[in-house]
């Protein structure tokens, strides 16, 4: 009998992406951060040259802001991603609920796999581990999408959740307060396909994600308006005077 066949290791800067990346997207690295790649090298017992890599490929996508020597800056959401995201979410998971709603099996079906992600959310928050409960997040409104039975269309909400899983981490916050109200907000909008009613999934759709993404996106968001009606600036806005000025950084490659 043959032996398995072991998988390979991921490539240094692979190994270097994914950390660096996951940090990012779980708030860990938070927008207006600076990070150095002597600091994710040592993390890694690598050396600098795939973290180097790394860093490009992430500045490629727009997560990180290069300086030469200096290290890397966390590029915060540009204005209106959060409202962007929230908009194209609510048409992609409604318009799967107004398809579902229309077979009982489907239904019921949905329902139950919805209540187990949800079960699992309240246990993440019951642990304080946030960065279970923003994957569960992600899995719960991918499952309404996906039930929709367009795989087109659940392509499209794939792409999102990249975006979907850094915007839960800001809005739940490092003490996480705010999280039982959003799986309870998870909770409506099962109740609202057990009962068959997309019209009320909708609504309950755009109160959840308004309430829990763009309240806090606003204040997060560069360019952002204040209630007075000029710009609101964030201390770690790269705009504001003397936010994300990397010369305080060390010389030789931005550690903190």
């Amino acid at each position: 009998m043959q032996s398995p066949v072991p998988t390979p290791a991921p490539p240094a800067a692979e190994v270097a992406y994914r950390h660096v990346k996951d940090a990012l997207l779980s708030g860990r690295l938070p927008a207006g951060e600076m990070v150095s790649e002597g600091d994710v090298a040592a993390e890694l017992a690598m050396s600098r040259t795939p973290v180097r890599e790394a860093f490009l490929r992430l500045s490629t996508e727009g997560w990180l802001r290069l300086f030469p020597k200096r290290g890397a800056l966390v590029v915060p959401a540009a204005p209106g991603e959060a409202e962007a995201v929230v908009e194209a979410r609510l048409l992609l998971e409604s318009h799967a609920v107004d398809v579902v709603v229309r077979s009982a099996a489907s239904r019921d079906a949905l329902a139950a796999e919805l209540r187990g992600l949800v079960a699992r959310q309240w246990e993440a928050v019951a642990a304080g581990d946030l960065e279970t409960y923003a994957e569960h997040d992600a899995a719960f409104h991918l499952a309404v999408v996906a039930a929709g039975g367009n795989d087109l269309l659940t392509g499209v909400s794939v792409t999102l959740r990249e975006r979907q899983r850094r915007m839960v981490a800001l809005s739940v916050g490092a003490a996480g307060e705010r999280a039982p109200g959003f799986v309870e907000g998870h909770e409506a909008l099962v109740a609202a396909i057990e009962a068959g009613d997309a019209a009320a999934f909708r609504d309950r759709l755009r109160e959840h994600l308004h309430g829990a993404h763009l309240a806090a996106a606003h204040p997060l968001t560069v360019g952002a308006v204040d209630r007075d009606g000029g710009a609101a600036t964030r201390p770690d806005d790269p705009g504001a005077p003397g936010a994300g000025d990397p010369s305080g950084a060390e010389r030789d490659g931005g550690g903190r």
